[in-house]
């Protein structure tokens, strides 16, 4: 992986970045989708916030730069072996009806 980022990468980034804040304010604020095709109104707004702005912007930043850092390969294989975690996590559920010991700690 390259150090530096070129200017077509980094408009990449960007869009990635503002996108996800976008999507992300949607989910903590609004009923529904965000990608609204009318005017916004004050039923679309949540009455009760479930989470907050505050650490998104700094998150969905971390995540920008983690997707670069992580290259194809890789990250197809530990999106794998992270959908192999969570269906043996959930057959653990449907069979015990609770969490895995490691996950109640």
């Amino acid at each position: 992986m390259d150090s530096f980022v070129d200017a077509e990468e980094l408009v990449r980034m960007d869009g990635w970045w503002r996108a996800a804040n976008y999507l992300s304010v949607g989910q903590i604020y609004l009923k529904d989708n965000p990608l609204l095709e009318r005017q916004l109104t004050l039923e679309d707004v949540k009455p009760r916030l479930l989470g907050h702005w505050g650490t998104t912007p700094g998150l969905n930043f971390i995540y920008v730069h983690m997707n670069r850092a992580i290259p194809v390969e890789r990250g197809a294989l530990l999106w794998q072996q992270m959908v192999d975690r969570l269906t043996t996590h959930r057959a653990y559920v449907c069979e015990f009806g609770e969490d895995q010991a490691e996950i109640q700690e």
